[in-house]
Parts: C-alpha cells; sequence; structure tokens
C-alpha cells in the first residue's frame, strides 16, 4: 500500500513538473528576447496572494512608454506617453519657461495704460479733468502693481514647479516598473487564448514606431507649453500659404475653389434630375395629404376617439388613460391642428421608413456582402449632423413638408434597416434547416419563419424609428416644414419661453403616445406567443 502511494505522489510531481515545464516554454515563446526574467515574473504573479505589485520592471521604468510599444502594449504606452508629457512640460515650465509671462504682460499693458493718463493729467488745463485722470491712473497703477507682483510670484515659483515635475516623472517611471510585468503578463493570458489576434515577442517595428510617436509628439507638445511665444505654424494651420502652395499666387483659397465647384455639381445634377425629383416630392405629398385629410380633416372627437381605443386595444387601459390625457393637453391649449399634422409628418415618414426599411433590412441579414456594402451608407446617414441634411434636400426636392419628410427619412431609416437585419441573422440555422427539411420553400421559409421569429427585432426597429422621426419635427421647421415644429422654431425666434415650453411639452406627449403603444402592442404580441 505504501508502495502505492509512493508512486502516486511520484507521479503526480512529474506531471506537475512537466506542466511547469511547458508553461516556461509557452511564456518564452511568448516573451522572446529576455524570456527567463518573464518565466520568473510571470510565477511570482501568479503565486501572488495580494494585488500589491510583487516585481520590478528595470527596463519598463527607464525606456517607459518606449518599453510598452516594443511589447504591443498600446494602451499602455498612450497612458503613460501622456502622463510623462505631463511631467515635462511642468519640469520644462519650471527649468526654461517663464511662468509669470502673461501676468507681465498684463501688467505692461496697465502700466502704459496708466501713463497714458498721467501723460493726459498733464496736458489737462482744468481741475476737474486733471483729478480724475490722475485717480483713474492711479487706480490702473495700483493693478499694473499688483500685476508685477503676481508675476514676480509666479517666477519665483519656477524651481518648485521643476522639482515638481521631476516628481511626478519619478513617479511614472516607478509605476511602470512596477506595472509593467502585470500587464504583460494579462497580455500573455490572451495569446495563450487567442494567439493570432495576440503579439507576442520584442518587435522592432513596434519600436520604431514608438520612438516616432514619442518624437513627434513629445517635444511639441512640450515646446508649445514651456515657451512664451511658440511658432505661429503651431498654433494655427498655414491654410492660406499651402491653398497658395497647390492653387498658385491669386487662385484663392481651397476652401472657396471647393465649394464652388460642389455648388456648380449640385445646381448641374438638380437641373438635370428635375423631373425625378419632382416626381419623388409627388409621391410623398400623396402620402402625406391622405395621412392629413385622415387626421385633420375628420372630426376631432372621431381622431381622438380612434386614438384612444386603439391605444386601449394595443397597450391597455392605463396607456389609454394617458393617451386621453396628453390629447386632452394638447386640445386644451390650442394644438389640435398643429399636433395631429404633425402626426401626419411622422407618420408619413415612418410609413415610408417601415416600406423601404424593412426589405433592405431582410435583404442585408441574408447577404453579408450587401451589409457590408451598405454599413458606411447606414453610418453616415446615422451619424451625419441632421442640419447637413438639409442642403441638399433643398438643393434637390425645395423646401416645405415634403422635403421635410425626406431628411426624416435619411435620418430615422437606419434603425428599422439595422435591426432588422439583426433579426434576421439571428435566427438559429437548426430551425431554418428543419423548415427546408419539411419542404418549406424560400418564399414560406422567409413569411412562416424568419419573420415571425425576427419580429421582436423589427418592432424594436419601427420603434426607434419613430423616435427618431419624431425627434426631427423641430428641425425639418428650418426648410418650410410645418406641425409643432414651426411653433417651437418661432417660440426660439422671439425668446418665448412660455409658448416654446408648451409646444415642447405638446411633443414630449406625443412621442410619449406614440412609444407606448407601439411597445404595449409588441408587448401584449409577446404574451399571445
Amino acid at each position: 500500500m505504501t508502495d502505492v502511494t509512493t508512486e502516486v505522489k511520484v507521479t503526480a510531481a512529474s506531471d506537475i513538473e512537466v506542466d511547469h515545464e511547458a508553461l516556461d516554454r509557452s511564456i518564452h515563446e511568448f516573451a522572446g528576447p529576455n524570456g527567463d526574467y518573464y518565466v520568473k515574473a510571470f510565477h511570482k504573479i501568479h503565486d501572488a496572494t495580494s494585488a500589491v505589485p510583487n516585481t520590478f520592471n528595470l527596463w519598463a521604468a527607464v525606456l517607459g512608454p518606449l518599453w510598452s510599444a516594443s511589447r504591443a502594449i498600446w494602451g499602455m504606452f498612450w497612458t503613460f506617453l501622456i502622463l510623462e508629457i505631463i511631467a515635462w512640460v511642468q519640469i520644462g515650465r519650471g527649468a526654461w519657461g517663464n511662468p509669470g509671462a502673461d501676468m507681465v504682460e498684463r501688467a505692461e499693458r496697465q502700466q502704459a495704460r496708466a501713463d497714458e493718463l498721467l501723460a493726459r493729467a498733464a496736458d489737462a488745463t482744468e481741475k476737474a479733468d486733471i483729478d480724475r485722470f490722475t485717480k483713474l491712473a492711479a487706480n490702473i497703477q495700483k493693478a499694473a502693481d499688483a500685476s508685477f507682483g503676481k508675476a514676480a510670484a509666479a517666477q519665483s515659483e519656477a524651481l518648485s514647479i521643476m522639482i515638481t515635475g521631476l516628481l511626478m516623472l519619478l513617479v511614472f517611471k516607478l509605476a511602470q516598473g512596477f506595472y509593467a510585468d502585470r500587464v504583460y503578463e494579462k497580455q500573455y493570458s490572451k495569446w495563450r487564448t487567442d494567439p493570432d489576434s495576440t503579439e507576442s515577442g520584442q518587435s522592432r517595428r513596434n519600436m520604431v514606431l514608438g520612438a516616432v510617436l514619442v518624437a513627434a509628439i513629445g517635444p511639441l507638445i512640450v515646446y508649445k507649453f514651456t515657451v512664451n511665444a511658440s511658432l505661429a505654424m503651431l498654433d494655427a494651420f498655414p491654410e492660406k500659404e499651402v491653398s497658395a502652395l497647390i492653387l498658385g499666387e491669386g487662385g484663392g483659397t481651397l476652401f472657396s475653389n471647393l465649394a464652388s465647384w460642389m455648388e456648380a455639381q449640385i445646381d448641374a445634377a438638380a437641373l438635370a434630375g428635375g423631373d425625378v425629383f419632382d416626381g419623388i416630392v409627388a409621391g410623398v405629398r400623396s402620402v402625406l395629404d391622405a395621412l392629413t385629410i385622415a387626421l385633420i380633416g375628420s372630426p376631432w372627437p372621431v381622431v381622438m376617439l380612434v386614438i384612444c381605443v386603439t391605444a386601449w386595444r394595443a397597450a391597455g387601459p392605463r396607456v389609454a388613460i394617458f393617451t386621453a390625457s396628453s390629447l386632452a393637453y394638447i386640445a386644451l391649449l390650442g394644438y389640435w391642428d398643429v399636433a395631429m399634422e404633425t402626426v401626419a409628418l411622422v407618420g408619413a415618414a415612418v410609413l415610408l421608413c417601415v416600406v423601404f426599411g424593412i426589405p433592405l433590412g431582410i435583404w442585408f441579414g441574408k447577404s453579408r456582402r450587401a451589409c457590408r456594402a451598405a454599413e458606411p451608407v447606414l453610418d453616415l446617414m446615422q451619424t451625419l449632423p441632421a442640419f447637413v441634411y438639409l442642403i441638399p434636400i433643398i438643393a434637390f426636392f425645395g423646401t416645405g413638408n415634403p422635403p421635410g419628410i425626406l431628411a426624416t427619412i435619411i435620418f430615422g431609416m437606419p434603425p428599422v434597416i439595422r435591426l432588422t437585419a439583426l433579426g434576421m441573422r439571428g435566427v438559429p440555422d437548426s430551425i431554418k434547416e428543419a423548415a427546408v427539411a419539411f419542404g418549406a420553400s424560400k418564399w414560406q421559409l422567409l413569411k412562416d419563419v424568419e419573420i415571425p421569429l425576427a419580429l421582436p427585432s423589427i418592432m424594436t426597429g419601427v420603434n426607434q424609428t419613430i423616435l427618431m422621426c419624431l425627434s426631427m419635427v423641430v428641425i425639418i421647421s428650418l426648410i418650410g416644414g410645418g406641425g409643432l415644429g414651426k411653433e417651437i422654431l418661432e417660440a426660439l425666434q422671439y425668446a418665448a419661453k412660455g409658448p416654446g415650453l408648451l409646444g415642447g411639452f405638446a411633443i414630449l406627449f406625443l412621442a410619449m403616445v406614440m412609444d407606448r403603444i407601439v411597445q404595449g402592442a409588441f408587448r401584449r404580441e409577446d404574451e399571445r406567443i
């Protein structure tokens, strides 16, 4: 029995030794140069029982960001590059800078003003003028003396500023030395799980790149913040000089030439495609007119009743009560017609977004190539400031409600496209394979399997599109759009705080009503499922 136990212990010890050898080889492979040091350091980190650093990397402390760059630890590189630059700025301010330069300039301006007032007092003939100029000169002289005193005090602190910078640099160096091995050990752990996407070893290319970044960033920042009068080229980009170099003298600026060219191209495109743009406007206007007749042309009690019943059936009695209260607020304050016009604008935009957005989302969800091609366009539509949309919209489609709807569509369509594509990609392959195995055609697979399973994501996209379209009602009023946005714009123009807030609350209640109805309808659909 004893021999068996001894044999088991020996076997276990040999297995542990083999594991340690494999780990050491792995660390050597990861670290490359100076691998023995990192083997010991990583073992110390593994065996440590507290979070206190128990290793110190001398080369990381001495080389600083250059060591981080050579080991491809770019987060640590940028962090300590910024911190060390701050320390060097403090050292430069104390060593060769002039901390009180601003106060000296201010004091000199005040002194010149005081001397000017004294000269005017000397030239004055009436006693009242002499007393007034003398008093003003005395007051400004006191301010100048105070500024000179502050400048002298700031200049006397130069040594302490330099010492502070040296202490900061020392602290940052020590921090890099103590934490470098821990950060590198975490990178080693990532490398073991995913060696293809994690850099290992010591790279000369990264070292050179880090040195170039340090040399390009550090000296310029230190120079800019420590020298009293830096080069004008560092303060402002020499746009005129570069334009003259490219276009020649008298050729204008790049901005003026490029702006003129773009304006000419837009005018030519608007003239060439006038019939197409007019047709698009006519189509949008037909949708808007239909909704406007239904909401404004119908008697207001009918419209209010239909909306409240819809809220009740879709989201329950609480949402119906809230909807009725919101509509009562809108009607009592005289916003009924403009609010219904806003609903028509948003409804037309949302309808067009859904009609075009959901099919595009289905296509992008099924085709990775189409999705990758459309991704930059969707990013542009969603991130470009909304005011920028208005420029080409006015150029191609004119002003008024239909062009405003087109601008709203550009801003509101990406969510429904993205979330529809996301829902389509989220349908499990096993379910689709089972449907195909039972003989489902492509149309049946889409209609009966994929769309129902992707419906939660699609409805979330529709909800987001509604809210984003509603957020555009104020902006489209800038190009002649009506509704509550026009009321808010007029309140802004005349700084009418009360009307502006009341109109803003009306928009808020409309948004909340639409959101609650859509979410409630979707929630009830989930409960049925």
